[in-house]
């Protein structure tokens, strides 16, 4: 047992300790006009020696695990057709689940999909630029507003303010883009923290325009070229989904049509971005991220190829606040706090930075199981950061990291 191992599973239980004691080892209890204190230090000792002794023995314990891992075999790469068909098997079975689900799942989907729409974005910022983006949900909320404020004042429908949704998110980006030309790293995060806040709070503070902290509410669904899936059209003489193809009215109707519309648009950004990533500006943008200094080299311009990841990222997490409004019939600024970024970002680095099927599996992840276990509600912030420190430990490339395109000469 070296002296390294004893001082890591030292320095580790000291942590734990510190962590565990203001979440398990004290607690307020108020009897009567008084609030007491009472603790729990058996707790937090048991934490701390578990993480002391597991510390203290991974080398051993790990062992096994790595010899495990070298005695598998390696799979053989599958042909590109045989990835053409899984794909389109995937698809069909996503367009005919809902069919067959429960209600409560396909919102599930539904959400896992807005999720996934807004990992692709960020991917474009974060995995394939290198541009540490903590604010990225400020674009979120200003695709969610275009359509709501569309709406409210001139009567917009969600066909209609979906381009639009888009375009001034993107315009954002673009605008977003300026002061940070210069910046980098830690100065980068900052800044673009601090603009996703600035639209938070001018949402909350613009109170004649969007509602202030309540927000705008009787935002209508999508409707299915102009035919209203609701059980009475909204205006004298207009027809219904269901009185025109003569089916009996069903909410199901609509949770089946919002998850094939997140659907199709998840699967448009999932094509564009991977169009883009194989064109000239995908090339740049992972120069950029390489080396700054080498892409200047190289003749590129750092300047529009930072500018056009913000605004392609922003222009999807656009996309995805519109039809954000429209699922939910109702948005306001606390739909659009930071921690929305963060879980954004955790999607991005979990499943492997650069990488879409990574980005997608870490949607899935981190939306299916806190529904899972919901009589774990109240620690999902605590399991979620354990989950993200252990990925940071044993596999910092994420679940699904990216693969890049090399040539191997023959020895």
């Amino acid at each position: 047992m070296s002296n390294n191992n004893l001082k890591n599973a030292t320095m580790a239980a000291v942590l734990t300790a510190v962590i565990v004691t203001p979440i398990f080892g004290l607690e307020l209890v108020r009897q009567g006009a008084r609030t007491s204190m009472q603790s729990h230090w058996s707790l937090v000792a048991i934490a701390a020696a578990v993480v002391f002794v597991f510390q203290l023995l991974r080398p051993w314990l790990t062992r096994p695990l790595r010899q495990f891992k070298a005695s598998l075999p390696t799979l053989p790469s599958a042909p590109a057709k045989n990835h053409k068909l899984l794909m389109l098997l995937l698809l069909a079975v996503a367009v005919t689940w809902p069919f067959f689900a429960g209600r409560s799942s396909v919102d599930i989907a539904t959400l896992v999909l807005i999720y996934v729409m807004l990992g692709l974005g960020l991917n474009i910022v974060v995995g394939f630029a290198g541009l540490l983006d903590l604010g990225f949900v400020g674009f979120y909320a200003v695709g969610a507003y275009t359509y709501a404020l569309l709406y409210h004042w001139g009567g917009w429908s969600f066909w209609e303010a979906l381009p639009f949704s888009g375009a001034m998110a993107a315009l954002f980006g673009f605008v977003l883009g300026f002061p940070v030309l210069r910046l980098r790293g830690d100065y980068l995060a900052i800044v673009t923290l601090g603009f996703g806040e600035m639209i938070r709070l001018l949402l909350i503070n613009l109170n004649t325009l969007t509602g202030g902290p309540d927000g705008i509410s009787g935002i209508p669904k999508p409707s299915v070229f102009g035919l209203e899936m609701t059980r009475r059209a909204s205006e004298e003489g207009a027809t219904t989904f269901h009185d025109f193809f003569g089916l009996t009215f069903q909410n199901q109707h609509m949770v089946i049509y919002l998850y094939m519309m997140a659907l199709l648009l998840a699967l448009i950004t999932l094509l564009v971005s991977t169009r883009l990533i194989r064109m000239p500006v995908g090339r740049a943008w992972e120069a950029l991220r390489e080396d700054e200094i080498a892409c200047r080299s190289l003749g590129l311009n750092p300047t529009r190829i930072k500018l056009s990841a913000f605004t392609l990222g922003a222009t999807f997490a656009g996309f995805g606040g519109a039809f954000f409004a429209a699922r939910q019939g109702m948005v306001n600024p606390e739909s659009f706090t930071f921690i929305e970024s963060a879980l954004i970002l955790a999607i991005v680095v979990l499943g492997g930075m650069g990488s879409q099927v990574g980005v997608i599996l870490a949607a899935i992840l981190l939306t299916v199981l806190p529904e899972l276990a919901r009589e774990f509600a109240e620690y999902r912030m605590l399991m979620f950061g354990l989950v993200m420190v252990l990925m940071m430990m044993w596999r910092p490339q994420g679940l699904l990291p990216m693969k890049r395109p090399h040539v191997e000469l023959a020895k």
